[in-house]
């Protein structure tokens, strides 16, 4: 009951309404104009549902709550790879996702696997973008410092910032995040000055 609870209050509230012309049966087209209007009909819908269950998912990591974005997470993963395949470099972002949750809710075993899978298809993925890259190796310095591990975490943030400012400049925004989690390993081990350079640049 308890894990249902959680389930509705995560995701099956938010997308009860659009599961239904999704998971219901689809409708006979009688001609090949039909047919194709009613696939990406069908296409849309599905986006839809991994665009809520996404941002959804995203909302309750950012809120501290990482318990009841894993539903959300999971329903994202689901039709994500329903729509693009298992092997698709657009399941990424959700395997990211879902390893920061689990990592938030002790699970580092769980957490490992996630990072694995996005690890991999961003290596078959030969022309993969260095902003993918970039978000790949911050989920992997985050959960290196989840394991007390801040040699590799320093390593994969160095990385992170590396890829972002390739993809998006060295004043981006998007460079900050690696900064700040740099800064915060550096203020961790006391190395004021390190950290305190970083914060500025954040």
């Amino acid at each position: 009951v308890s894990h249902q609870r959680t389930d509705w209050i995560s995701i099956h509230g938010h997308i009860c309404h659009l599961l239904i012309p999704v998971l219901g049966p689809q409708p006979c087209f009688h001609s090949e104009k039909d047919r194709k209007h009613g696939k990406e009909q069908l296409l849309r819908r599905q986006e839809s549902l991994i665009a809520v269950a996404l941002s959804t998912a995203q909302g309750f990591v950012w809120a501290g709550k990482p318990l009841e974005a894993i539903p959300a997470a999971l329903q994202a993963l689901r039709f994500s790879s329903q729509v693009f395949g298992s092997g698709s470099v657009q399941l990424v972002p959700v395997y990211l996702l879902l390893a920061e949750a689990s990592t938030g809710t002790g699970r580092l075993r769980q957490a490992a696997k996630y990072l694995s899978q996005a690890q991999w298809i961003v290596l078959q993925t030969p022309d993969c973008s260095a902003a993918l890259q970039s978000k790949l190796h911050r989920g992997l310095g985050l959960f290196s410092v989840a394991e007390g591990n801040l040699e590799q975490a320093l390593y994969h943030l160095a990385n992170d910032v590396y890829l972002a400012t390739a993809e998006f400049g060295l004043n981006s925004v998007e460079v900050s995040g690696g900064y700040f989690h740099m800064a915060n390993i550096f203020f961790h081990q006391n190395k004021m000055d390190a950290a305190n350079s970083l914060y500025t640049e954040v």
